[in-house]
């Protein structure tokens, strides 16, 4: 799944849900930051639950 961010409409949110990691099951958050001529990661997280966004990918 992915989201745009609601504080910054160049930040997307990628989740992909594990069902083991070490801390049991998660969602693994990748936050991105897209500029006109680049793109970088500004930080990766586990968490229980998906953020609140406008959805711009989702898989079936």
């Amino acid at each position: 799944m992915v989201r745009q961010s609601n504080s910054d409409t160049r930040v997307q949110l990628y989740y992909r849900y594990y069902e083991q990691t070490m801390v049991g099951a998660k969602w693994l958050c990748v936050v991105v930051k897209h500029l006109p001529d680049d793109a970088f990661i500004i930080t990766a997280y586990l968490t229980d639950k998906i953020k609140q966004g406008i959805d711009l990918w989702q898989n079936q």
